[in-house]
């Protein structure tokens, strides 16, 4: 089995908290997924997030219909995340996503690991289809992000929650 790796780090002017807590909920998910993918959550809201926690949703592929299941395996905040494809289209699917401060903010690194079925012919799927997809999908993410969160625009949204860490989103 082949497997591919997807590495993405992105500088963002936020505390390394309000990114968390920003990726930490399903629904900002499909804020920054495109269109074109037909992203939506089916898992009942609200979603707590945790290690163990089940998030199913669909994509279109071709203009039908697939369903995604993942597994939150790792979920240490506001250190970082990961899931794991339990079904979808990928043979193997292992995302991570980090947050590291830095003087400017926080660094995100989105890592995806992921294998493809079919074998040779995931290979060629892979080459000629399936990577460029992604690069569409996490450059358009790279885009929203930066707007969303640096221009501005999501700073009312901005409050001390319970355990009094400033500039947290709100719940």
């Amino acid at each position: 089995m082949k497997i591919y790796t997807l590495k993405r780090k992105q500088s963002i002017a936020r505390l390394r908290w309000e990114m968390f807590e920003f990726f930490e909920k399903p629904d900002n998910l499909e804020k920054i997924t495109p269109n074109s993918v037909g992203f939506e959550i089916l898992t009942p809201k609200p979603i707590k997030m945790k290690t163990g926690t089940v998030l199913d949703y669909t994509i279109r592929l071709f203009g039908l219909p697939v369903r995604w299941t993942t597994l939150i395996t790792d979920y240490d905040p506001p250190q970082g995340f990961s899931d794991v494809a339990l079904r979808g289209p990928y043979r193997f699917w292992h995302h991570t996503h980090t947050f590291e401060e830095n003087t400017d903010g926080t660094i995100m690194t989105d890592e995806v690991r992921y294998a493809l079925p079919l074998g040779f012919i995931g290979r060629i799927i892979h080459a000629l289809w399936v990577k460029r997809q992604l690069d569409k999908i996490f450059n358009y993410r790279a885009r929203v992000i930066s707007d969303m969160l640096e221009s501005g625009a999501d700073r009312n949204k901005l409050s001390k929650n319970s355990d009094n860490r400033p500039g947290s989103f709100d719940k």
